[in-house]
């Protein structure tokens, strides 16, 4: 197998790495003053643990943000449910963000001990294997950390890639550096991936076919989101019957669209002295963009209520932002359209799962390169809506909220599509299974 540093890009990597080391914890502690670190956990990314190693085998899960996070909580409660080869391992879970930590503190199952990652320098991994000592690694989605990958593998420590996720755009900028590709690709045992096209960009970039596995998307695994009945019940009251739409998991660039496409769909309603246009819950992928986004928007003119800051929507707001984290669930529930974001941006798009499981009707943009085989099929099927403008938004949100048959009928759709796909967690926990090592 190819060493890591038998590519010039990896050698300077190394070289960068070492000589940033020193300079971590003065980084670290930046970013502290700034909010972006937990005051008691931020040595736990210099590898200094802040919980002792379990007994027996250990099963170690990397998922860097949010996203992938949730992604992996379905195969989380599989591997430390009782009973099967896993579930006589220990499971560590590591995440890069505050944001993922602060969520998973509520939504990780009993038994998971969640710890930030480690940098990827020298100290930091060596501290941090040394303390844990897993028996499998177990990567989520687009982890390829050069160093991470080597001083797992260096230990004898089997390496999986779990859910992978490769762009076309990300598939043919890997193609460019082949020897990297194969050098951090290499590493792994074994692979699983969501759909066919996955695992064929994976395997033109080297991986070979009997590493690769097509299980499909572990979030098509899970259930519906948490919701807090109470305040649903309580905001539907603020609302008072009037109608409102969904934009999930929009990013920079996607909210100056979706306000658009709001100014759109009140210009086509014309004069409406009597009755308010329906309502807009902007869910921002970052919450802690909302106190800019408050600003951006009411620049525009529009009448923003803001979640964080305890304000409940109006009858004359324009825009309910709901900048909070764990209550997608909630939002979902209260719209019967949503539009999922990172898809009018070059961002890749969200997954579809949770807004039809939730029931509502779903709109994306043209983006979606991340999840371009559900889309697809969505579509195709007539349970999902491409839209590629914010006059497009605007008109599908009007048709829809004005028609109740047609939602009913594209979250039926989207539910028959997501029914067919296959269940992904018996297969990759089997694989993590056959990885673990024998003690």
């Amino acid at each position: 197998m190819t060493d890591t540093r038998s590519t010039a890009l990896l050698a300077g990597y190394d070289l960068l790495s070492r000589a940033l080391a020193p300079f971590a914890p003065l980084l670290l502690r930046r970013r502290l003053a700034a909010g972006k670190e937990d005051p008691d956990r931020w040595p736990e990314k210099l590898g200094q643990a802040s919980h002792p190693r379990p007994r027996g085998r250990l099963i170690w899960v990397h998922a860097v943000s949010v996203g992938e996070s949730l992604s992996v909580l379905p195969l989380l409660e599989r591997l430390v449910a009782p009973g099967g080869a896993e579930g006589r391992a220990q499971v560590l879970l590591t995440t890069g963000t505050l944001t993922s930590a602060r969520l998973l503190a509520a939504r990780a199952p009993e038994g998971v001990i969640h710890q930030f990652a480690p940098l990827d320098l020298p100290g930091a991994l060596a501290r941090f294997l040394d303390h844990w000592r897993p028996d499998v690694a177990v990567m989520v989605e687009s982890e390829f950390w050069p160093r991470l990958l080597r001083a797992v593998a260096a230990r004898g420590i089997p390496l999986l890639l779990v859910n992978a996720r490769i762009s076309d755009r990300s598939a043919r900028a890997w193609a460019r550096v082949p020897a990297t590709a194969r050098a951090l690709l290499g590493r792994f045992r074994a692979i699983t991936v969501p759909d066919a096209a996955t695992a064929a960009r994976l395997g033109a970039l080297g991986v070979p076919a009997d590493r690769l596995h097509v299980v499909g998307a572990l979030k098509s695994a899970a259930g519906r989101l948490p919701v807090d009945e109470t305040e649903k019940a309580r905001l539907a009251a603020c609302l008072g019957g009037r109608p409102c739409w969904l934009a999930a998991s929009t990013h920079p660039g996607e909210e100056a669209l979706i306000a658009e496409a709001l100014a759109a769909g009140a210009q086509s309603m014309g004069a409406r002295s009597s009755r308010p246009g329906p309502l807009l819950i902007l869910a921002p992928r970052h919450p802690e963009r909302g106190p800019a986004l408050r600003a951006e928007l009411s620049a525009r003119g529009l009448r923003v209520a803001q979640r964080a800051l305890g304000q409940d929507p109006g009858p004359d707001t324009d825009i309910y932002l709901a900048d909070t984290l764990g209550e997608m669930g909630l939002w979902f529930d209260l719209s019967p359209v949503a539009f999922i974001g990172g898809s009018l941006v070059a961002v890749g798009g969200h997954n579809a799962y949770e807004p039809a499981l939730h029931g509502a009707a779903i709109l994306h943009g043209p983006m979606v390169s991340n999840f371009a085989d559900l889309y697809a099929r969505l579509d195709a099927a007539g349970g999902a809506r491409c839209v590629d403008s914010p006059a497009a938004l605007a008109a599908a949100v009007a048709d829809l909220g004005a028609d109740g048959a047609a939602r009913a009928q594209m979250v039926a759709q989207a539910r028959a599509v997501l029914a067919a796909e296959t269940d992904p967690l018996a297969a990759t926990a089997a694989l993590i299974a056959a990885s673990l090592s024998p003690r």
